[in-house]
Parts: structure tokens; sequence; C-alpha cells
């Protein structure tokens, strides 16, 4: 049993930098490969004279590269999110909160009181388990809404609860990767659908949650 989760852990991360490589590639890198050519366009229509053309261009061109700069922040944010090893775990979260309700034009409502109880290594694994819930359920879609709570229980744990109005997911194999990352900090998940939307519940222990 312990080499099948550490299977399944190796194959998520797999997973992950392959999905990190197709969106550099199919993304950014394509965008500055765009840039070039329009620069070099604006060059030429330069050494032309035809300047209202290569005004045109440039326009465009930095339009796509503002664009990119976005996406290289957004990828660098979810990465390694600057404000939570500067701030802290609220701000962090508040902040991730606010880029992708922006961003994908939705409510996510926050209830995170008593979080910064949490030691650093739960922090980030809690931090990285709320993102990726909140990708599943903006990939889903369509959604309005998006709610995190996290609470301490009588006994000291905490529970954490993500529910959305998205798409229901049936499929059991999408939380493969959640629940490997879950493990790791000695957590129980519990995945409830429903119509609409999805409802996950991830509880860490009192010890888990000051490591």
């Amino acid at each position: 049993m312990a080499d099948d989760g550490l299977d399944r852990l190796i194959a998520a991360e797999q997973d992950e930098r392959r999905r990190i490589a197709l969106f550099l590639h199919d993304g950014p890198v394509q965008n500055l490969s765009g840039i070039a050519l329009m620069l070099d366009a604006a060059l030429h229509a330069i050494g032309t004279g035809q300047l209202d053309n290569a005004s045109s261009v440039l326009s465009s061109a930095l339009d796509r590269q503002r664009a990119t700069i976005r996406e290289l922040r957004d990828l660098s944010f979810a990465l390694e999110p600057v404000v939570l090893r500067d701030q802290g775990f609220g701000p962090a979260l508040i902040a991730l909160a606010e880029q992708i309700g922006s961003t994908n034009r939705i409510h996510v409502d926050l209830e995170i009181d008593g979080a910064e109880r949490l030691g650093e290594t739960a922090q980030v694994a809690v931090y990285t388990i709320i993102r990726e819930l909140l990708d599943q359920a903006i990939r889903r879609g369509p959604r309005e809404r998006i709610e995190v709570r996290m609470s301490a229980t009588p006994d000291g744990a905490l529970e954490t609860v993500v529910c959305d109005d998205a798409e229901p997911e049936r499929r059991r194999r999408s939380f493969e990767a959640i629940e490997e990352r879950v493990k790791q900090v000695h957590g129980s998940i519990e995945v409830e659908t429903r119509e609409p939307g999805t409802r996950v519940v991830v509880r860490l222990p009192p010890y888990a949650t000051r490591r």
C-alpha cells in the first residue's frame, strides 16, 4: 500500500511538471515567438518608411507582452507565492482568492479565522491543497461562487471546507493528487458531489497543524 501511495505521488508530480511544461510551451513561449515576429515586422516597416504600420504592430506586440508577463507572474505566484513566505497564510490566501475572483469573474468567499496557527509545513500544504481545489472548480465550470471555510474542531484539529457550485466532479481520479498531498500531512479528505457543485472537507489532526 505504501508503494502504491508513493507511485501515485510520483505520478501526480510528473503530471504537474507536464502541465507546467505544456502551459509554458503553448502559452508564454508561443507568445514570445509571436512577439519576436511582430518586432521583426515593425523593424521592416520602419526601414521602409511605413511608420503608421510600424506603430500599429508595436502596439499589438506591447499588448501581447503585457499579457505574457501576467501569465508568467500568475504561474510564479502559484508555484511559490512570495506573500505566503513574507506575510503569512492569511494574506496569501486572500491574495489568491482575489486573483482567481478577478480573473474568472466569480466570488470567492473566505472564512479563515485561526488559520495563522498553522505551522510552516502545514501552511504550504493547506495553501497548495486549497489552490488545487479552486483550480479544479474553475476548470469544471460554469460557476458563480466558491466558499472556503477553515475552523478548529473540538479536539483541536483543523477542518478546511471548500464548496463550489460548478458542474459536480464525479471522477474520483480527479482528486488522487490532492489526496496524496493530504496524506503527506497526515490528514483525511472527504469528497461529496451534489447538485449543484462539489463539497470537499480536509481535516488535519492537531499535531499536523503545528509542523
